[in-house]
């Protein structure tokens, strides 16, 4: 079956995350992904964690799959003749750098639209390519801290926290992938192509500004503090039980009947401090020993299964020992197993866009480096 992206050639100078598995996606929908290091590679292949013989699990094994790999010396001049030649027949260049990063590999998009006016240029970077910050190198921790969404994260009184997961970076992927498709229907509409300039700051920013705190702060003039596993709009907190954690969330009051009939405490339904979602934030801290006195009794299995017969959202807190044999994602084919030399076995991340027509397809496990120096 046709992937999607089929026929649309990539060149891929993404590093670390955010602009190396932008790449992934594309290719994981049949993009012609070429993935373009320095002799010897990058850094990030050294990267941590590593398999037992020393491979970089991320950087080695997860984000070069579906693609080829070359190696170049863009300062030389001859790496920069052929670099100029395979952007002559690129539709997307995707870039990791600073603006002067790109310009220094002569990859900024006044000189790219030069060789090829129709090139998108998907470039990635901290602070995006305009503005004072615009030189500035940056990872998804420094994002994390500069969006302000350290300072809500934690339990209150704890030090500005950052999510473990690298949640801005994943997330900058999708919205330079997101911006690539946008730049390829305008090409096709139009046959130009353009610069797609997507930030970690700017991603991060969006979805602290999201949430209605920044709003809020102007209008209000009102700082949300930590919460720990609170919302800060409605009832959801985590739970201790028998054999594990569960996470509930009561959003709304048809969820919050269905949640008090669920654990006998329907008299709860005539007391004014919970009678709407502001209020039982607000007395959050009186709900939480009546409801860790009930999942107390009871393992994570049980309270899932009586709140799901209530249709309260809840959900047990995994740990990576659960996640490699839950049948959900096991059913949903986002625990893919692949074999590679010298390492055996290993769980991958699936596709997480499921396409009814074209859907993607892990093809090719991960590229080893300058495996394609021949042939491209």
């Amino acid at each position: 079956m046709t992937r999607v992206l089929e026929g649309i050639r990539v060149l891929d100078f993404g590093r670390v995350i955010a602009s190396a598995y932008c790449g992934t996606l594309l290719a994981d929908m049949g993009a012609d992904v070429i993935k373009v290091e320095r002799p010897g590679g990058e850094f990030d292949r050294k990267l941590g964690p590593f398999t037992p013989s020393g491979k970089a699990i991320v950087y080695e094994l997860i984000t070069p799959r579906n693609k080829k790999s070359i190696t170049l010396n863009t300062r030389h001049p001859k790496g920069q003749e052929i670099l100029d030649e395979l952007i002559e027949d690129t539709s997307i260049i995707i870039t990791g750098f600073t603006r002067k990063g790109n310009q220094l590999m002569g990859l900024d998009y006044e000189r790219l639209k030069q060789i090829n006016p129709g090139i998108i240029l998907v470039a990635i970077s901290g602070y995006g390519q305009t503005g004072p910050g615009a030189d500035r190198p940056s990872f998804d921790a420094i994002a994390q801290a500069e969006s302000g969404a350290m300072s809500y994260t934690g339990f209150p009184g704890s030090p500005p926290t950052r999510a473990a997961v690298p949640f801005v970076d994943f997330s900058t992927a999708t919205m330079g992938a997101y911006g690539a498709m946008l730049a390829l229907l305008h090409k096709e509409r139009t046959g130009k192509g353009q610069l797609v300039d997507v930030s970690l700051l700017d991603t991060a920013f969006t979805f602290v500004a999201g949430m209605g705190v920044v709003a809020e702060y102007t209008l209000l003039n009102q700082i949300r503090p930590q919460v720990g596993n609170h919302s800060f709009y409605n009832y959801s907190d985590g739970f201790e039980a028998k054999d594990g954690w569960v996470m509930i969330s009561v959003i709304g009051n048809e969820i919050w009947q269905r949640f008090i009939g669920a654990i006998g405490r329907a008299d709860l339904l005539e007391d004014d401090r919970f009678s709407d979602d502001q209020s039982r934030y607000q007395n959050r801290d009186l709900i939480r020993p009546i409801v860790n006195k009930w999942v107390g009794k009871h393992t994570v299995s049980e309270v899932v299964r009586l709140l799901e017969q209530k249709r309260v959202p809840c959900g047990r807190v995994n740990t990576v020992r659960e996640l490699v044999n839950d049948p959900h994602l096991i059913a949903r084919e986002m625990l893919i197993k692949r074999q590679y030399p010298g390492v055996g076995e290993v769980p991958v991340p699936g596709i997480p866009v499921k396409l009814s027509r074209t859907p993607g397809k892990i093809e090719t496990d991960a590229c080893r480096l300058g495996e394609h120096n021949q042939e491209i």
